[in-house]
C-alpha cells in the first residue's frame, strides 16, 4: 500500500502534535521577517491588476518584440557573454545558483577572459552597475554556497549581490528543537529522526520560508536585452547539442571542456565545496558526467520593460526587508525607468500602477490550403526508410525574419507571493499552462524537469490541475474524432545521487512516485482517468519519453604512463595570468593563449610527460556518432586493448532541465517553472516564464494537410525534435554560428526545407510518428541490453531490480563504503555478459542508436510501494517533493 494511503499512526499523532507549536513559531517567524499578508488591505491595487491581464498576470501581452531560442547552454552562454561585453549602464541578474567561475565560452584554455566573474568585474571597471539576486539556500540541504557567490563577486563597489530569503531568525532553530523534544513521540524516537526530516517538518509548515526557493533565471543588460529560460549561470549547465559525457583528454588537457566541478554527474555525486571549484572528487577517467539539455531565450522590445519591472520589484522588496539597514553605499533601491512602454504602467518602484491593462489577446494564426510534395534521400539506413514518405512544399518557404522592429507578441507570467516578492499570490504561469492546453487544436509538446500534477482534488497533496486539463482535452479529442497528441519528455530519474534502493534515496523515490501517480498509477492518474472516460487506448493521444546517451572515456595509456613517471607531482594553486578582453564587443578579440584554465604548473608537468608517451587518438569523446553527418561508432578508432575499450563505454540519462511547452506550432511557454506544485502554485518557489506568439507565418503541415505555423514556435519545435532523433550535426563550441549570438545581432539560423527538416515538419504525420516511436523503441532496447539501465520495465519489484541491476552495479554513494563486496562494474558501464562476441559486438549494437530519445518505463516498480512511508516521507514532509 502506498504511503499516500497508509501513513503510520504514530506519524499522524506526530503531525497533530506539531500543528499548534509550529503555528506559534510561524507567527514569530513572520514578525521577524516582516510579512505583511495579515493586513487585509495590503497591496489592494496589485490584486486588482492581477485580474486585468490575460492569465491574471501582472503584465499584459505586448507586441513588437524580437525573440530568439537557444537549445542547450553552449550558444546561450556565448550570447550572454557578447551582451555582457557590450553592457554600458547596467547588468541585472537573478539566479537560483550563480557560479562566479563559470566559463561562458569553451574550451576554458582558450577563453580565460570569458569566465563570468572576470567579465562582470571588467564591466564594473567600465562603470556598469551590476545588481545580482541569488537564492540563499538552506546550507545543510544544498551545496550552492551563495555566500561564496557574494564574496567572489563583490570585489568592486559597482557590484552588489543580494541573497534571499533569510530562513530563520536567530534562536528559531533552538526553539524548534525544544518544541520537538516536548512532543508525544518521546525523546528517543525524535532523536532517531534524521536531520533532513526535521528540516522538512518545519520547512513545509504552511508558508514558513525554509524550503521554498527563488528559482528565476534572468540576465537583463542595459534594460534592453533580456536572457531568460531554464539555464542558471552555474556549474553543470553548459553543454553542446551532442552532450559529450566523456571529457578525459590524455593527449592534451587543454581540450577539456568541463573544468573542475563543472564536470559533474548529480546521479553519482552532488557538488561539494564549490568554493574550491577546481577540486572535483568525480574521477573523469572512470566516470561520465551527466549531459544537460535546456531551453533559453534572448528577447528585445517592450517585454524587457516588464522583466525590468519584475527585477526592480524584487530588488526593492529585498532591499527594504534586509539590506536597507546595513547602510552600505553599494546597496541602494532601484528606480524603474521604462524604455519602450508607457511611463504610467509601472510606478517608480516597479509595482503596478492604476493604468496597467492587457493590450492584446495574442490570438492564433489561421491555417492555409493543401500543398504538393517531393523528397530527397539520405545516407542513414534507418532514416532512409522514412525520408521518401515526408512531404515538402513545392513553393519556397517564406522564412524572412524582421531585423528591425519586432513582430512577436510576448507576455510575462510568473509565480510569486508575499514571501518571495511582497505581493499577493500570483500563479499566472499555471493559468497559462492550463489555458493553452485546453485551447490547443492539434498537439502539445511538454519538455520539463518534473511532471507532478493532479487530475482532481482527491490527489492531494498535489494541487496544480494541469493534469486535469490534459485529461479534459484528450477526452474531448477522442469524443470528437480528432487526431490530437500530447508528447511529454522528462528525466528518467531526478538528479540526486545514490542507488534507488538505498535508504538515503527516499527523496528521489518520492518524486518518482509522485510522477508515476500523476501519469499512470494510484487511481487518479492521467492515463487511468482517460481510460475511465471511455478512451480504450490513451497511448494514441499521449506518450511519455526520457532521454539517454552514451560515450567512450579515453583514459588511455598516456595519463597512466605519465602517472608512473611521477611527472604530475606538482603543486600549483595559482590561476595563470589572463588578458584584458571585456571592454566591449569585438569579434576579433582573442585571449591569452598561455592561459589554460587549470593550475599552470600542473599542466606544464603533464604536457612534458605527454610529449614522451603521446597517443594517437583524436576521439576523446564519441558523442557525435549518434548525430547527423558523423562516423558510426564501429568506424571510430581506439588506441588500446579491446578490454580497455569495453571498460571505456559509459551511459547516463540525459538530464532534462527544460521548462517548455509548445502548442500547435504557434504558441510557446518558456521560462524557469517546472511542472509541479513548487513552481506552479505561486506561493512556493518564485518563477518567471513568457508566452510567445510570433505572427510571422511559415507554410507547414499538420496531420498531412497544409498549415500555417508560427516562425518561432515551429523552428524551435523542429530543432528539438531533430536533436532528439539525431537529425542535426554535433555542435562545435569553438566555432560560433548565428545561433551563438544575441537576438539583436542575428535571428535564429535554421535550415528550412532541408531533408531532415522535412522529416519533422508535420508533428501529426503518420510517417513522423512511426520514425519517432521506432527510434525511441530501438534506442531503449539497445541501452537496456548494453548497460542494464534503471528505471526499466524489467524491474517491477525489488527482487527483479537486484537481478537486473543490483548484481552488476551499485551506484556510487555513501553505502558503497559499507559494502564488503564491491560492484562488478563501475556505475554506468557496459555489462560484458550481454556481449559474448566482445567489444565489436557491443559496438554493432551501439551503432543502432540515433539521437537520445528513449521510452519512459511506465511499469518500473509498479508491484511495490516504491516510496515507503516513514519519518522522511509522511503527511508532513510530502509537500516538499511535489
Amino acid at each position: 500500500m502506498s504511503f499516500f494511503k497508509d501513513i503510520k499512526s504514530s506519524l499522524d499523532h506526530f503531525a497533530d502534535d506539531l500543528k499548534k507549536p509550529l503555528h506559534d513559531i510561524r507567527e514569530k517567524l513572520e514578525q521577524g521577517l516582516g510579512h505583511s499578508h495579515a493586513d487585509g488591505n495590503a497591496n489592494v491595487q496589485d490584486v486588482q491588476n492581477l485580474h486585468k491581464n490575460r492569465f491574471h498576470s501582472f503584465a499584459p501581452s505586448r507586441e513588437h518584440n524580437n525573440a530568439k531560442w537557444y537549445v542547450d547552454g553552449c550558444g546561450y552562454m556565448w550570447a550572454v557573454s557578447v551582451a555582457i561585453m557590450e553592457a554600458r549602464e547596467s547588468i541585472w541578474i537573478m539566479d537560483w545558483w550563480l557560479s562566479p567561475e563559470l566559463y561562458l565560452r569553451r574550451p576554458p584554455s582558450n577563453n580565460e577572459d570569458y569566465r563570468l566573474d572576470r567579465m562582470l568585474l571588467a564591466a564594473a571597471n567600465r562603470g556598469v552597475k551590476v545588481n545580482i539576486i541569488v537564492y540563499k539556500e538552506v546550507a545543510a540541504a544544498l551545496t550552492l554556497s551563495s555566500k561564496h557567490t557574494k564574496a567572489a563577486l563583490e570585489l568592486h563597489p559597482n557590484i552588489a549581490v543580494f541573497r534571499h530569503p533569510d530562513h530563520k531568525p536567530v534562536g528559531l532553530q533552538s526553539e524548534i528543537a525544544t518544541t520537538l523534544n516536548s512532543l508525544s513521540l518521546g525523546h528517543r524516537e525524535i532523536g532517531e529522526i534524521p536531520g533532513e526530516a526535521l528540516k522538512s517538518i518545519y520547512g513545509v509548515h504552511q508558508d514558513i520560508v525554509l524550503f521554498w526557493a527563488h528559482h528565476e533565471k534572468l540576465c537583463l543588460i542595459d534594460r534592453k536585452i533580456a536572457f531568460m529560460g531554464g539555464l542558471d549561470l552555474c556549474f553543470g549547465r553548459w553543454d553542446t547539442n551532442d552532450h559529450p559525457i566523456a571529457d578525459a583528454h590524455p593527449n592534451n588537457v587543454r581540450d577539456i571542456l568541463f573544468p573542475g566541478q563543472d564536470f559533474n554527474n548529480a546521479r553519482v555525486k552532488d557538488f561539494e565545496d564549490v568554493e574550491n571549484f577546481m577540486n572535483n572528487k568525480l574521477d573523469r577517467n572512470k566516470n561520465s558526467r551527466m549531459g544537460w539539455t535546456d531551453v533559453s531565450l534572448s528577447l528585445t522590445g517592450p517585454i524587457a520593460d516588464d522583466l525590468g519591472a519584475h527585477f526592480v520589484q524584487r530588488w526593492n522588496y529585498i532591499f527594504n526587508q534586509k539590506y536597507k539597514a546595513r547602510r552600505d553605499p553599494r546597496y541602494t533601491a532601484l528606480t524603474f525607468e521604462p524604455q519602450q512602454i508607457p511611463e504610467n504602467q509601472y510606478n517608480p518602484d516597479g509595482s503596478n500602477s492604476d493604468s496597467s491593462k492587457d493590450s492584446t489577446d495574442g490570438s492564433h494564426n489561421r491555417s492555409v490550403d493543401d500543398e504538393g510534395f517531393h523528397l530527397d534521400s539520405s545516407s542513414s539506413e534507418m532514416f532512409n526508410r522514412f525520408r521518401g514518405r515526408f512531404p515538402v512544399l513545392r513553393k519556397q518557404l517564406n522564412t524572412s525574419h524582421s531585423e528591425s522592429s519586432g513582430s512577436v507578441a510576448v507576455q510575462l507570467v510568473r509565480s510569486c507571493c508575499d514571501w518571495s516578492h511582497g505581493v499577493p499570490t500570483e500563479c499566472s504561469i499555471n493559468s497559462a499552462y492550463i489555458n493553452v492546453i485546453k485551447e490547443s487544436q492539434h498537439y502539445v509538446y511538454i519538455e520539463n524537469q518534473f511532471f507532478i500534477t493532479a487530475t482532481d482534488d482527491d490527489q492531494r497533496p498535489v494541487r496544480n490541475k494541469i493534469g486535469e486539463a490534459i485529461v479534459e482535452r484528450i477526452v474531448r479529442a477522442h469524443n470528437e474524432g480528432q487526431n490530437y497528441k500530447i508528447i511529454v519528455v522528462i528525466p528518467s530519474v531526478p538528479a540526486f545521487a545514490g542507488d534507488l534502493s538505498a535508504d538515503s534515496s527516499i527523496g528521489t523515490r518520492a518524486i518518482m512516485e509522485f510522477q508515476y501517480h500523476s501519469i499512470c498509477r494510484n487511481g487518479h492518474s492521467i492515463l487511468e482517468k482517460i481510460e475511465k472516460a471511455g478512451v480504450p487506448d490513451p497511448s494514441r493521444y499521449i506518450r511519455f519519453y526520457n532521454l539517454r546517451n552514451f560515450d567512450r572515456i579515453n583514459a588511455g595509456t598516456v595519463s597512466e604512463e605519465i602517472g608512473r613517471q611521477g611527472d604530475l607531482n606538482c603543486n600549483e594553486n595559482e590561476i595563470p595570468n589572463r588578458g584584458t578582453c571585456g571592454n566591449g564587443y569585438n569579434p576579433q578579440c582573442r585571449e591569452n593563449n598561455n592561459s589554460s584554465g587549470f593550475p599552470g604548473q600542473s599542466y606544464d608537468c603533464y604536457q612534458q610527460g605527454e610529449i614522451n608517451v603521446r597517443g594517437e587518438s583524436n576521439y576523446d569523446s564519441v558523442s557525435s556518432c549518434y548525430m547527423d553527418n558523423s562516423l558510426p561508432i564501429t568506424k571510430i578508432p581506439w588506441n588500446g586493448s579491446s578490454e580497455a575499450e569495453f571498460d571505456a563505454f559509459v551511459s547516463e540519462e540525459l538530464y532534462i532541465h527544460s521548462k517548455l511547452l509548445i502548442a500547435d506550432d504557434r504558441i510557446v511557454i518558456c521560462g524557469s517553472a517546472n511542472l509541479n506544485d513548487r513552481s506552479q502554485l505561486g506561493d512556493h518557489d518564485s518563477e518567471i516564464a513568457v508566452v510567445i506568439e510570433d505572427p510571422t507565418p511559415v507554410d507547414s503541415f499538420m496531420d498531412g494537410k497544409s498549415y500555417q505555423a508560427s516562425y518561432f514556435a515551429t523552428s524551435l519545435r523542429r530543432q528539438i525534435f531533430r536533436k532528439h532523433l539525431g537529425l542535426i550535426p554535433a555542435q562545435n563550441p569553438r566555432h560560433a554560428t548565428a545561433n551563438f549570438l544575441p537576438v539583436d545581432k542575428s535571428p535564429n539560423e535554421y535550415d528550412w526545407n532541408s531533408p531532415n527538416d522535412r522529416i519533422v515538419s508535420d508533428p501529426l504525420g503518420e510517417n513522423f510518428w512511426e520514425l519517432w516511436n521506432n527510434t525511441a523503441q530501438i534506442n531503449t532496447e539497445v541501452f537496456s541490453r548494453a548497460f542494464h539501465v534503471v528505471p526499466s520495465d524489467n524491474c517491477r519489484n525489488w527482487d527483479q531490480y537486484k537481478e537486473w541491476y543490483g548484481r552488476f552495479f551499485l551506484s556510487p554513494s555513501e553505502e558503497l563504503k559499507k559494502e564488503k563486496t564491491p560492484p562488478k562494474y563501475q556505475y554506468g558501464h557496459l555489462v560484458k555478459e550481454e556481449f559474448p562476441g566482445g567489444v565489436e559486438e557491443a559496438k554493432q549494437w551501439l551503432s543502432r542508436i540515433r539521437g537520445t530519445l528513449v521510452e519512459m518505463p511506465l511499469n518500473f516498480m509498479n508491484k511495490v510501494d516504491f516510496a515507503v512511508a516513514g519519518v522522511m516521507l509522511n503527511a508532513i514532509t510530502s509537500e516538499i517533493y511535489t
